[in-house]
């Protein structure tokens, strides 16, 4: 099993990695500012289970897939890459009532968990991160080293979840303020459409 002293390390990392802003709190943001707190926080869910898939991935060894094979990443890359933009123009598309946007019904927020979920899955970065982060804290002599990344993984997705879902949170009350006056909220929409093309640019752009 893993040792206190590696934990005492470990966690503090995962910490400071997770308060950094990336893809996965800017979504948040993004999905918060436009539909609502509940939604910033399913969106939050929705990152954190495509990061307990990714962290599933690297510790069965198929991450390494994405890093020694180029043309695999690119292929995922760029479908995420499109996949933003697919999510920006859908943004503007929406009524511009940020009020009317909050999603009441359990289908509504399904989508948003299954966007949060393929943002994370088609960002091959995630996986290349775990590969190369979580397997220096794995000791093969304290027992199953599949078990061991899923408990790393799983710290650092937690933390990883909830600074995320405080973002949304906080994103979505902004939202709500904004949303009694209809020039703030128009404006507000496309600064969400606006978050997941810059979202788009930075994995197009991002090297490995």
């Amino acid at each position: 099993m893993i040792g206190l002293e590696t934990l005492l390390v470990f966690v503090p990392i995962a910490l400071a990695l997770n308060i950094t802003p990336g893809a996965d709190m800017l979504f948040c943001l993004g999905q918060g500012a436009k539909s609502g707190a509940r939604a910033g926080v399913v969106a939050a869910l929705g990152i954190a289970t495509g990061s307990f898939i990714h962290a599933v991935v690297a510790g069965l060894g198929l991450a390494a897939f994405l890093g020694a094979f180029p043309l695999a990443f690119e292929i995922v890359r760029w479908a995420g890459v499109a996949y933003l933009i697919f999510l920006a123009i859908q943004t503007l598309r929406s009524p511009s009532n940020i009020a009317a946007q909050h999603p009441t019904e359990s289908e509504s927020l399904q989508k948003i968990w299954r966007e949060g979920t393929l943002v994370c899955l088609l960002n091959p970065k995630v996986a290349i991160f775990m590969l190369a982060l979580v397997p220096q804290f794995v000791d093969p002599t304290q027992g199953s080293v599949f078990v061991q990344f899923l408990v790393l993984g799983t710290i650092l997705n937690i933390g990883g979840t909830l600074i995320c879902g405080l973002v949304g949170i906080f994103a979505g009350r902004v939202g709500q303020y904004l949303a009694k006056n209809a020039s703030a909220a128009a404006a507000l929409q496309y600064l969400s459409s606006l978050i997941f093309v810059g979202l788009a640019f930075k994995l197009a752009t991002d090297r490995r």
